[in-house]
């Protein structure tokens, strides 16, 4: 083969060199062997190219290629249709193709554990099934390209405190059963060229150097066999890499322990052999791009913009919709209230950030309708405002507020505070429904808000981040020129408090997940907490009925059809119930779904194929209880018998928290369910390692306070020095700075072995040790 004939020739230091990065977006070149450069970019919802020398960065705050900005994962998992993806995933590899670039990073696949996360937005569902549909759905469409796709961010990143030196602490149930099943199935139904490692540890191992979930898991029990990458200065070290089949190291450019990985292979400590098994998966993916690039491309960036105003059409979803309020005609006097009317939020900020083709704007798609801001952009309000709103909604039949939140409460870097909307939007919302009755909010967020102005209005269209052609679409929905058919991926809740992990997320460094597998719906159903909205929930301005529910085997048939009177699709979503004896279960799980287009008193015959996984547990490997289940479509269901195994309750679960849901789980009952104790680590001076943020050590150390100062006076810079928390793109630039490890910012700064680890030993105390580190550092670089 072409690529053992090159590793062959091809000394140690080369191949070593070879898995890292040239740059911060580009492999390395090896001329003399005929080995190209690959590019790759940041890509879920549509291409983010920076070109070579133009400020290149993972966060989205320097200028990119224009590309079409599709809607953000939010709002295409309400579609719940995999075909969507994969059309919007083949459109985004065409503008690849064009463009130069080989790989894009994405989908994400995390799981909304917890509706804070500040980048629930690029992340599809609560549940994991959805989720890996959605996600194998995406990788099909690019890899047919040629394109490869990176499956992110392997595994359990569902927080962005403290994102690039947490702790992930979870039961291995919990892990196999939510947190993984995600993937396993977007690798093996979608066959990822490439799989990004995460930030965090998972349960005291960095993800970077984890042989059992890099190797054991990911390549011999699912069979990937692509490469993986690891996220932008997630490496931790890098001989334990090469050992767990840590491929690629990005960024490039700080030759990160490739010194110490050549002296481990010199003394035996790691075989030579794991450095040529990454560096095998390297050629392959690079050669493949390079294959692929060799052809002509061209991009329809027109269709393309369909594409993504049929895609924000398909994943909005109607929440509400009293007396029929929508859609509304065209004779209709409307009002049109709130700034993001005028200047829509149609995708998040960080690495998925877009420099969109083309934008429209929902108010230059409302033609004839009075508008009145209510609100200024950042989500403020003055009592001038508010009077301009309430005047214009009195004097109009049916009035429209676009409302959400803004770009600082969400994003990359950071998690949000509460699910509170911005003041001023609320007082907007009531003001105007306290003016006229028939009110209609128009939702624009990438994850759950609270809603108590839900019973006030009449008409709520959730369209979550719309991406470039969200104004059009939102003017098709509304007038009913698309039948609004989305429905939630994620559960509702009243309030903040009613989520599981309210009490633990993101008050400690470490993601304790002490819920375990009761997650979103997982835990409502069982606990009973009522809902705002439940998962799978979602409106249409016609009507179906569901009959003739049958089992034959481990075959599940229904007939839906449309009984309204205008054209319409449905998600038929399907629901296993396990018995209620043994080890503790959900109440229910999702197990199948078809989405469905039908028009009016139109039949059709919808067929599930259950298997063996949709009645297995994890216990030391996927069991299935024996005994009687219940499958659940809508208002029916079936029994069905199971034939499997006894799996006995443990004597911790009686009583406890993870039988019945009632309150919070304790510390105790969590750790009996994951069979070990856990204590947090403590952070002293002395014991500071490259793990360390100078965020963290800025307390114990005057050396780290004065480099924290630096790094906030050099990030201000960029802000005409004004040091600003509010604005996302400056705490998001704190946080992969300041707040990220030194070895991340050895790596993501392409700064030379020893630098940090001599300012590291100044922290620790030794002065004199660190001084002749630094100097060593420069003198070899």
């Amino acid at each position: 083969m072409k690529i053992d004939k090159i590793l062959k020739q091809m000394s140690l230091e080369e191949k070593i060199a070879l898995c890292s990065g040239a740059s911060f977006w580009e492999t390395k070149q090896f001329e003399k062997y005929g080995i190209p450069s690959l590019f790759m970019c940041d890509g879920p919802n549509g291409l983010r190219k920076q070109e070579r020398g133009s400020g290149a960065d993972m966060l989205g705050v320097n200028e990119s290629c224009p590309s079409v900005c599709f809607p953000s994962a939010v709002t295409v998992a309400g579609s719940w249709d995999p075909d969507l993806p994969k059309r919007i995933a083949s459109a985004i590899g065409e503008e690849a193709k064009e463009q130069g670039v080989g790989l894009v990073l994405g989908p994400g696949v995390n799981l909304k554990r917890n509706p804070l996360c500040g980048r629930n937005f690029e992340y599809f569902s609560e549940d994991p099934y959805l989720t890996g549909k959605l996600s194998a759905g995406f990788i099909r469409g690019m890899e047919s390209t040629g394109v490869g796709t990176s499956l992110k961010h392997f595994a359990v990143n569902s927080q962005e405190l403290s994102r690039f030196n947490s702790d992930s602490i979870l039961d291995d149930r919990t892990l196999r059963e939510l947190y993984l099943t995600a993937f396993e199935i977007a690798v093996r139904e979608g066959k990822p060229a490439t799989v990004m490692c995460s930030y965090p540890k998972l349960n005291g191992i960095h993800c970077s150097d984890h042989k059992v979930l890099l190797s054991d898991i990911l390549r011999g029990e699912w069979g990937f066999d692509g490469m993986v990458v690891t996220d932008w200065g997630a490496m931790n070290d890098r001989i334990w890499g090469f050992r767990a089949g840590c491929d690629l190291n990005m960024p490039g450019g700080s030759a990160y322990m490739e010194k110490a990985v050549l002296e481990a292979v010199k003394t035996g400590v790691l075989p030579e052999s794991a450095v040529d098994d990454s560096a095998s998966r390297v050629l392959k993916l690079v050669f493949r791009a390079a294959e692929t690039l060799k052809k002509d491309a061209f991009c329809d960036y027109e269709a393309h913009h369909m594409l993504a105003r049929d895609a924000a059409e398909q994943g909005a979803v109607l929440l509400k919709n009293e007396d029929a309020v929508l859609p509304l005609k065209e004779t209709d006097q409307i009002a049109v209230i709130g700034s993001m009317a005028k200047k829509m939020r149609f995708q998040g900020a960080g690495s998925s950030h877009i420099n969109p083709k083309k934008l429209s704007q929902p108010l230059d798609f409302l033609p004839g309708a009075v508008y009145a801001p209510g609100c200024d952009e950042h989500g403020d309000t003055t009592d001038m405002l508010i009077a301009e709103a309430v005047r214009a909604a009195g004097n109009a039949k049916i009035a429209v507020v676009f409302a959400g939140l803004p770009d600082r409460y969400e994003s990359e870097g950071f998690d949000r505070e509460d699910l509170k909307m911005p003041e001023g939007h609320l007082r907007m919302i009531d003001a105007v429904a306290d003016a006229n009755p028939n009110t209609v909010v128009v939702l624009l967020c990438g994850c759950v808000v609270e809603c108590p102005w839900a019973d006030k209005v009449k008409g709520i269209l959730y369209m979550g981040l719309p991406g470039q052609a969200g104004g059009e679409a939102a003017a098709d929905l509304l007038y009913g020129r698309v039948n609004p058919s989305g429905k939630l991926a994620e559960s509702w809740p009243y309030s903040y408090a009613d989520v599981p992990s309210s009490e633990i997320y993101g008050k400690t460094k470490d993601a304790l997940y002490e819920e375990g597998i009761y997650v979103g719906y997982r835990y409502y159903d069982k606990a009973g907490v009522p809902l705002r909205w439940p998962f799978g929930y979602g409106l249409s301005y016609t009507s179906f009925t569901y009959s003739d529910m049958k089992a034959e085997g481990r075959n599940v048939s229904v007939t839906v059809t449309n009984t309204g009177s205008c054209p319409g699709a449905e998600v038929v979503q399907l629901y296993v119930a396990a018995p209620g004896s043994g080890l503790h279960r959900p109440k229910r799980e999702l197990k199948g779904f078809q989405k469905i287009f039908l028009q009016p008193g139109e039949s059709k015959k919808v067929v599930f194929e259950l298997d063996d996984r949709s009645f297995a547990l994890w216990q030391e490997g996927w069991k299935i209880p024996g005994g009687s289940y219940t499958v659940q479509i809508a208002d029916l269901s079936v029994r069905m018998e199971v034939t499997g195994e006894q799996i006995p309750a443990p004597a911790w679960q009686k009583n406890s928290w993870y039988e019945n849901c009632q309150g919070k789980p304790s510390k105790s009952q969590w750790e009996a369910v994951m069979g070990r104790p856990y204590e947090p680590a403590v952070l002293k001076k002395g014991s500071f390692t490259m793990d360390n943020t100078v965020e963290e050590m800025k307390d114990y150390s005057l050396l780290m306070k004065i480099m924290y100062k630096a790094v906030e006076f050099t990030v201000a810079r960029g802000f005409g020095g004004k040091i600003d928390y509010e604005n996302p793109e400056f705490r998001m630039l704190m946080a992969s700075s300041a707040g990220s490890p030194l070895r991340s910012m050895q790596i993501s700064g392409g700064m030379p072995d020893g630098l940090m680890q001599g300012l590291l030993e100044m922290a620790n105390g030794h002065f004199l040790r660190g001084i002749k580190k630094i100097r060593m550092s420069f003198s070899k670089s």
